[in-house]
């Protein structure tokens, strides 16, 4: 008979204090991608600083979950390539050459590919070899 793994529980609770954070997240961003669609750029680049300061707060709360620990690290790093890329467009550089047919837009590709780091390791390799574990 196989035995039952109790390291998860099937109902995932966050406390409301985090659950509130995670929503005013949402209107951070949300704001801050109103105001690079608007073309704002003061509200734009104002937004990344509590965007991004609650992405980094919400990921070292959950840093004892390799799950949340992992999605929440590709969260941030697509919050400063979204911001990049952002601030890029709003002061003309992005179509500008970096490299050959590169333009300094595609910069927002490293925090880009650094956010699936996380999330390869975690499907990838922990996943697999913790099953049953959050």
């Amino acid at each position: 008979m196989e035995k039952e793994n109790t390291n998860i529980s099937p109902n995932y609770v966050i406390p409301y204090r985090y659950r509130q954070m995670e929503n005013l997240h949402i209107v951070f961003w949300l704001f801050k991608d109103i105001a690079w669609c608007l073309g704002i750029k003061w509200l734009g680049i104002l937004m990344v600083v509590p965007t991004l300061t609650v992405a980094i707060i919400i990921t070292w709360r959950t840093r004892q979950m390799m799950s949340e620990r992992c999605h929440n690290l590709a969260i941030a790093f697509w919050i400063v390539a979204n911001s990049y890329w952002m601030v890029s467009e709003f002061f003309a550089f992005d179509e500008k050459t970096l490299l050959g047919t590169f333009t300094f837009k595609y910069l927002a590709l490293i925090p880009f590919f650094i956010g699936v780091i996380p999330l390869g390791y975690y499907y990838l390799y922990w996943k697999p070899t913790h099953k049953g574990e959050l």
